[in-house]
């Protein structure tokens, strides 16, 4: 049984974001799972984060925000050595933003090199909830990777419960057979999977929800929603849930995130699966309708509980 005031753990990189603003550029903070540690802290739950940061103007500022927010910054390390990823979004008229990295030698990346992991392994495996993505993956070196994985089946040994996200990113990866293998791996240790039906097809050209659902339930996943963009997600028992209302967004980056992070948050306090996803979908919505990864909290916000 998962206590009322479960700790929630997430794993990733946490990058320095630069949006368009006019004619110049707004400098944030984002990164899959930071967003959705941001929107976990946001409804509510005890979140923390686990990255590294670099040696750079930036991330103090980032430390600095996040806690604003309520997020638990105290897994948060740095390396004196490498500076923070970077990333500037670029979007079309239709809302569809791409992505310029600047990661290759980021700090993160040496996440379970770093000489204080091992104290912060001890607090993480802990942890009651751990969220990490295919991309917290990608971005580590093999013995990273493993190490990883091994974090989250001690997790589930005391207890806790895992969910892991599908992020694909092909230029973080060798080649597609080798995300789909750790893609299996992970889903094998989750209790919590979270595909989405763009990243499955590029990584393994499946194009229906049906197949991709039956290949992470297979791997060994307990729960699957399959992320379908404008079109909704697909339930642990094969019902589509589509948004409430149809947007053209402002800027799709981070929509899946939003969801992801919505659907957990409610599932965690309880909701029954369709509940959760249609409250996703409401988050994911008003993230669409705003710029940036992790928009700035506002009224029109649906963190509340209702």
């Amino acid at each position: 049984m998962i206590p009322a005031d479960r700790r929630i753990v997430c794993v990733g990189e946490a990058m320095i974001e630069l949006a368009p603003r006019g004619n110049g550029w707004d400098v944030g903070y984002g990164g899959d799972t930071l967003n959705q540690a941001m929107h976990l802290a946001r409804f509510g739950h005890a979140t923390a984060y686990l990255t590294v940061l670099g040696n750079d103007p930036f991330a103090p500022g980032m430390v600095q925000a996040c806690a604003r927010e309520g997020l638990d910054t105290t897994l948060v390390l740095r390396d004196s050595e490498r500076t923070t990823g970077l990333y500037a979004i670029s979007i079309d008229p239709q809302g569809e933003r791409k992505f310029a990295y600047w990661r290759s030698h980021s700090a993160a990346r040496r996440l379970f090199a770093h000489e204080q992991i091992g104290e912060v392994m001890a607090r993480v495996e802990e942890a009651d909830v751990l969220v990490y993505s295919l991309i917290s993956l990608a971005i580590l070196p093999e013995y990273g990777r493993e190490a990883l994985l091994g974090l989250a089946r001690e997790v589930r040994r005391r207890g806790g419960l895992v969910a892991f996200d599908g992020n694909y990113r092909a230029r973080l990866w060798e080649d597609r057979d080798d995300a789909q293998a750790w893609r299996t791996r992970a889903a094998a240790e989750a209790d919590f999977g979270l595909p989405t039906i763009d990243d499955e097809r590029e990584m393994s050209g499946i194009d229906d929800a049906e197949a991709v659902a039956a290949i992470w339930r297979d791997a060994g996943c307990g729960e699957v929603i399959v992320k379908l963009g404008a079109k909704g997600c697909r339930l642990p028992d094969g019902s589509i849930i589509p948004p409430a209302v149809t947007l053209t967004p402002v800027d799709s980056s981070g929509a899946g995130d939003a969801f992801a992070a919505g659907y957990l948050a409610h599932r965690l306090r309880g909701a029954a699966p369709e509940d959760a996803a249609r409250r996703a979908h409401e988050l994911a919505g008003w993230a669409v309708m705003r710029s940036g990864a992790l928009p700035q909290r506002d009224h029109a916000a649906p963190y509340a509980p209702r």
